[in-house]
């Protein structure tokens, strides 16, 4: 067995795109490893009995004392570190034979005597190179745990909506059909198989029209909504013709309605929600209008509707109103959609419209089309009574008046509702008894936590205005101007630590980490198409996904709840969308979902809290075959993450920050190897 070379030296960050594709192996890619400090001579050991001796000693000892300090200064990234002392310790440490790694064990590592600190690795190849075949690829081991592939069953597998483990859960309300993750003793320690002549997905913004079958084989929504024009199989291949239950002459025309109703050129509507999002056609062609949607539906007898839409290039999750918050701030959208969702919304209080008023930002809209909308005209199509249809309407406007909402139209199918701006009649009415129920929530609800937090049928109230035309919370700019004014949240000093000028410093940062980024994958991470699914999996601020706005792609933003700060809010203040996750948990989503994977200090954070190899392999589940993944880390974090991903046979190296070679925090680059499951 070959032994790999561990570099000792901090990586040059441009890649030559000299490693060969497929079949390729990391044999060849060094590890990142820390300088040590190398031991010096101690002199002197004895007694010195004449005064010229103890002066000789003592400037000695100084000349020690100085050179271990800017050692110290150097080896720890000091501004003032010393480069002529630099320069010495590299000499050192350039010609040394062999040198002690150490992660679980300590081992040995014997270094060519030509290798030097300032030697370039072999780069990267961010490009695709994949065919139609399977098979796992091959590569040296070296003492690296390593991850067989799963079963081929498992090439759909989502941990948390797993169909057989939902089958213990309360059927009420769809309970079984939230999240439900196995017990750390169920957790898969294997690579996820794509399906035998997985292709990469067609560019953005063909993709919206036409994708693999091979990627993506279900045929089932074809024969099931035939006659509604969801999807079409034809030849090797799905095609989308924009159509849906409601959008009779398509998606498109079906938003050209909605904007004859309310303005969604000028801006002012950036963020969106569409429940029960089918193939998600309502969020594809949203995007043409500058419109970012957030588009979930259930797991469910419709197959892969989720995964088809992401296989587009459109943001979607797993998800279902149930028992459960929607994983999203409150004041987090300016519009909700529901096109023939078949959410009871009237039912069990109301918790499921007052949860839309929760996420809605004050002054959004809601928008329902299909049953009981306009049943007068539609019931004999829609297969149920008059009485039933009406009873369901009724229950709706009642719900919505009670939330203070006011309805602006209803004409053909579609009814719109508008959120008022602040709540001061809302509250006045209540303390005149006018209205009583929903009652306001207690100041000890917080509204934005929705993690796996009960629905509640109280009414968020928007923050306290003095004027009855302020907008609850702060009003917010009109797109794109939105995406660096500073979000009302940080205006209002409700993220602690955070101030407009850690905000607009952020922003400043972040541009400066994609120039890094993109010259380190030779361009690529900005090449048109290349990449369309892109996580960040710890977002902070959004400035990540900020930096990115102007190319054709989009950005999940994820806050973890284990962050010090609950920072989601302000990624949607900004026009853009997220989710909160765990990552000691599987995301709510199909494997193979992401082309890219963001991660700045997810190690760090989840740190004693939950396995590495366990998140590494969620991220393994959840990027494409030959996607990119972007690690920021402490040297000795990624050291460790590195071992792990070899053993997924991730082709990956560490380079230096941004700041250059002085900075422990470094970054690692990888691309998952292509490889599927056999042919059948």
């Amino acid at each position: 067995m070959k032994s790999k070379k561990l570099g000792v030296t901090s990586i040059n960050p441009s890649f030559d795109s000299s490693m060969e594709g497929e079949g390729s192996s990391s044999g060849g890619l060094p590890y990142y490893t820390p300088t040590y400090k190398p031991a010096l001579p101690l002199h002197n050991h004895h007694y010195y009995s004449s005064a010229n001796n103890k002066l000789f000693y003592l400037a000695l000892l100084a000349i020690f004392c100085t050179l271990s300090y800017h050692f110290g200064t150097w080896q720890n990234g000091g501004a003032g570190s010393d480069t002529s002392i630099t320069s010495i310790f590299t000499a050192k440490i350039a010609t040394a034979k062999t040198w002690l790694f150490s992660e679980d064990t300590a081992t040995t590592t014997t270094l060519s005597s030509t290798q030097s600190l300032s030697s370039q690795s072999a780069g990267l190849d961010f490009s695709t190179h994949h065919g139609n075949g399977g098979g796992v690829l091959g590569k040296d081991e070296d003492s690296v745990k390593v991850y067989p592939p799963c079963d081929v069953k498992y090439s759909e597998y989502t941990p948390c909506e797993d169909t057989e483990r939902s089958l213990a859960y309360d059927r009420e309300r769809l309970i079984y059909r939230e999240r439900h993750c196995p017990n750390k003793s169920e957790v898969l320690k294997c690579r996820i198989p794509a399906p035998f002549g997985y292709k990469n997905p067609f560019k953005w913004p063909e993709s919206r029209d036409v994708a693999w079958y091979t990627n993506v084989p279900h045929k089932e929504l074809t024969v099931e909504k035939a006659v509604q024009n969801w999807i079409w199989f034809e030849g090797d291949r799905f095609k989308f013709p924009g159509g849906g239950t409601m959008f009779r002459n398509g998606a498109d025309a079906y938003i050209d309605d909605i904007g004859k109703l309310i303005n969604l050129k000028d801006g002012s509507i950036r963020t969106a929600l569409d429940t029960g999002c089918g193939v998600a056609s309502f969020g594809a062609y949203l995007l043409s209008r500058n419109i970012l949607t957030m588009s979930f539906a259930p797991r469910d007898t419709h197959q892969a509707q989720v995964q088809f839409a992401l296989e587009r290039g459109v943001p979607a999750l797993i998800g279902i109103l149930a028992s459960k918050r929607l994983p999203y701030p409150s004041k987090a959208f300016d519009m909700a959609h529901c096109s023939r969702c078949l959410i009871p919304w009237g039912q069990y209080d109301g918790a499921y419209l007052i949860e839309v008023d929760r996420v809605l930002r004050g002054g959004g809209y809601w928008i329902l089309s299909g049953p009981p909308i306009r049943w007068r005209n539609y019931w004999q199509g829609w297969d149920r009574t008059e009485e039933d249809l009406e009873a369901e309407q009724t229950q709706i406007e009642k719900v919505a008046e009670s939330l203070c909402w006011k309805k602006l139209i209803e004409v053909d199918d579609i009814a719109i509702w508008q959120k008022p701006y602040n709540h001061m009649d809302c509250i006045q009415l209540r303390q005149a008894a006018t209205l009583k129920n929903p009652p306001m929530c207690p100041t000890s609800n917080d509204p934005d936590m929705a993690w796996y937090t009960d629905l509640q049928t109280c009414l968020t109230p928007l923050p306290q205005v003095s004027d009855e035309k302020q907008v609850g919370g702060g009003e917010l700019e009109k797109w794109p101007n939105r995406l660096n004014a500073v979000p009302p949240r940080i205006k209002r000093g409700t993220i602690d630590g955070i101030s407009g000028e850690k905000f607009e410093k952020d922003s400043t940062l972040w541009n400066k980490r994609i120039s890094h980024y993109s010259a380190a994958m030779d361009g690529q991470l900005v090449e048109a198409g290349r990449y369309r699914n892109i996580l960040d999996m710890n977002a902070f601020l959004g400035g990540f996904a900020a930096a990115l706005v102007d190319y054709s792609l989009w950005v999940m933003n994820v806050v973890p709840v284990e962050s010090k700060l609950n920072t989601l809010g302000v990624i949607y203040e900004r026009g853009l969308i997220g989710t909160y996750q765990s990552w000691c948990e599987a995301m709510s989503t199909y494997p193979r979902t992401y082309d890219l994977i963001h991660a700045d200090s997810i190690f760090t954070l989840y740190q004693d809290r939950c396995e590495m190899e366990d998140i590494l392999l969620e991220m393994d589940r959840i990027v494409r075959p030959e996607g990119s993944v972007i690690i920021r880390d402490d040297v000795d974090v990624l050291i460790k993450v590195k071992r792990i991903t070899d053993g997924l046979q991730w082709e990956s190296r560490i380079v230096d920050h941004e700041d250059g070679p002085l900075q422990r925090e470094k970054l690692l680059f990888a691309v998952k190897t292509y490889w599927t499951a056999p042919a059948a």
